[in-house]
C-alpha cells in the first residue's frame, strides 16, 4: 500500500479541478491518503473527502465530493448581493450575456466598491448551507486521514491551523473567507480571513513523524502566467495569485534545501524529514480561464474543471506515482527557478 499526504490549494470555483483529481485518485485501491492539508476550496474538498471516506469508503468519498460541488454550482456567484438572491435565474442569464459583450464583470466591479461588512447581520454567507451540510462528527473524527485546515489571523497576519475537534463549520468558513467577498469570520474572539494569505496550502502540518514522507500538491494557482494582466480584475487576480503562492514557494524552498543537505551528506539522515514532493496541475487551463471564473461556479465550468482534474491525475498516476515512497516526482528546481 502506497501512503501519501495531500496538500490542496484554494482557488474558489477552480477548486473543482481538485474535485476531479480526488475523484480519480479514489479509484486507485493501493493508494492510501494519510493526511490532508487544505485551505479555502482545498479545505472544503478535504473535509468532504474525509467525511465521505469515513461514511462510505472510497465510493462514499466520491459521492460526497459530487454532492459538495453540486451544491456549490447552485450558488451562481459568490459576490451576489443579498437583495439580488431572489433574482438568481435572471442573474445567470445576464451574467452569461454580459460576459460575451462586456470587457468587465458587473459583479466584479461591485466587489471593488462594496464590502460585505457593510451589510451587518443582513448578510448571509452563500457557502454556509454547503458547509453545514457536512457531518462534522466525521470531518473532525480521529479515524480516517488526518485533516488540517488553515486560515489567516487578521490581527496578527499569522497562520492558524485547525485540526481535530477544532474543525467546525466556522473554521471551514474562515479558511474560505476572501474578505472582498465574505464577511470576516470570528472564532473564540479572533478574526480570520482566507488561509491562502498565510499558506496555500500549509505543508508543515504534514511533516509529523507518523505521516508518510510523500506530499502530493494539487496546484490551482499557476506559478507562471505568460500574459501580463492589463484589466483591473486581471491585475488584482494576479496579485492574489502571487501573494497566495509566496508562502508555498517558501516551504518548497525549505524542503529542497533539506533534501540537498541530506543528499550532500551535510545532514544525518533522520535528523529532518526528507519530504518527497509530487504535483498535479494544469497551468495551461488555469491560464486560459478568466479571473472572474473563480467566483462564478457555473455547472459548465465546474464539470470542465472536474474533467481536467481527472485527466491531470491520470497523467500523474502514469508518470509520477511510481516514485511515491522513493523520490520526488515534482521538478522543484524548475518550480523555484
Amino acid at each position: 500500500m502506497r501512503r501519501v499526504n495531500l496538500a490542496l490549494q484554494g482557488g474558489g470555483a477552480h477548486g473543482a479541478f481538485t474535485w476531479g483529481v480526488l475523484d480519480r485518485l479514489l479509484q486507485v485501491e493501493d493508494l492510501e491518503i494519510a493526511g490532508i492539508s487544505g485551505c479555502s476550496a482545498g479545505a472544503l474538498n478535504g473535509a468532504a473527502l474525509k467525511a465521505g471516506l469515513i461514511e462510505g469508503g472510497r465510493t462514499g468519498a466520491r459521492a460526497r465530493l459530487d454532492r459538495l460541488w453540486d451544491q456549490i454550482a447552485g450558488i451562481s456567484d459568490f459576490r451576489m448581493l443579498p437583495w439580488l438572491q431572489p433574482f438568481v435565474p435572471a442573474m445567470r442569464f445576464w451574467q452569461t450575456a454580459s460576459a460575451a459583450v462586456l470587457p468587465f464583470s458587473p459583479q466584479a466591479l461591485a466587489a471593488q466598491v462594496w464590502s460585505p461588512q457593510l451589510w451587518g447581520d443582513s448578510w448571509k454567507n452563500p457557502l454556509e448551507p454547503v458547509v453545514r451540510d457536512l457531518d462534522f462528527s466525521e470531518v473532525s473524527a480521529r479515524q480516517g486521514p488526518r485533516l488540517f485546515v488553515s486560515a489567516t489571523n487578521v490581527r496578527t497576519g499569522r497562520i492558524k491551523v485547525f485540526q481535530g475537534e477544532e474543525i467546525t463549520p466556522e473554521a471551514l468558513l474562515a479558511s474560505a473567507c476572501l474578505p472582498t467577498v465574505f464577511q470576516t469570520v470570528e472564532i473564540e474572539g479572533e478574526a480570520y480571513w482566507d488561509g491562502g494569505f498565510a499558506g496555500n496550502p500549509a505543508l508543515f502540518p504534514l511533516y509529523e513523524p507518523d505521516l508518510p514522507d510523500d506530499i502530493l500538491l494539487v496546484s490551482i494557482n499557476p506559478m507562471r502566467r505568460e500574459e501580463v494582466p492589463e484589466t483591473a480584475l486581471d491585475i488584482q487576480n494576479r496579485i492574489n495569485e502571487i501573494s497566495f503562492n509566496a508562502s508555498l514557494l517558501g516551504e518548497l524552498r525549505a524542503i529542497n534545501f533539506v533534501r540537498r543537505l541530506i543528499a550532500e551528506g551535510r545532514m544525518e539522515p533522520g535528523t529532518m524529514k526528507a519530504v518527497n514532493v509530487h504535483m498535479i496541475a494544469d497551468d495551461a487551463l488555469m491560464n486560459e480561464l478568466g479571473a472572474d471564473s473563480k467566483l462564478s461556479p457555473t455547472p459548465l465550468l465546474l464539470h470542465r474543471l472536474k474533467d481536467a482534474g481527472r485527466a491531470a491525475a491520470e497523467r500523474f498516476l502514469t508518470e509520477g506515482a511510481p516514485k511515491i515512497g522513493q523520490d520526488s516526482s515534482a521538478d522543484l528546481k524548475g518550480v523555484l527557478a
